[in-house]
């Protein structure tokens, strides 16, 4: 087994606030997620073009679930929609109730956490999923080594 495996999955329970995230948009299926790097290229070429970020995290925002796609947005923290320049989307993240899990190991190899959380500690928890689930990028992360730290939010509600 690697480390990845081996990592339990604890999550701490956080109380989310409203956000605005602006940035790039693709839609996805388990066929094309890994194509998501290339977005984040793209993002990377562009983020100086939100003048108004709030802070140095970006989040990538997983929406809009539809029969096996998804869409994913790569983006920033900025202060209202009106912060949002012409060429970008943006979404509202809700104030929800979160399951944050810290991703341990390559950034490649966060489909599989994200999986063994939908999979292993999801049905056992006594929560179901309420919204949009988000990834938050450390500061400091480096998507082209895969260093800092990347955190998935789950925002959760207690099963009926």
């Amino acid at each position: 087994m690697d480390q990845q495996t081996r990592q339990p999955l604890a999550p701490r329970m956080e109380a989310g606030r409203t956000m605005v995230i602006a940035g790039v948009k693709g839609r996805y299926s388990k066929a094309t997620v890994g194509d998501i790097p290339r977005l984040w290229e793209l993002f990377d070429t562009c983020i100086k073009d939100i003048k108004q970020r709030i802070g140095g995290v970006t989040y990538g925002v997983c929406h809009n679930p539809k029969q096996d796609e998804f869409d994913y947005l790569a983006g920033v923290e900025v202060p209202s929609r009106s912060d949002v320049p012409g060429n970008f989307e943006s979404i509202d993240i809700a104030p929800l109730n979160y399951a944050v899990f810290t991703h341990h190991g390559p950034v490649q190899a966060m489909e599989q956490t994200f999986e063994r959380i939908m999979f292993e500690w999801l049905p056992r928890s006594g929560y179901k999923v309420v919204g949009a689930n988000f990834e938050r990028y450390s500061a400091d992360f480096d998507g082209r080594k895969g260093t800092g730290t990347v955190e998935i939010w789950l925002p959760v509600g207690q099963k009926a």
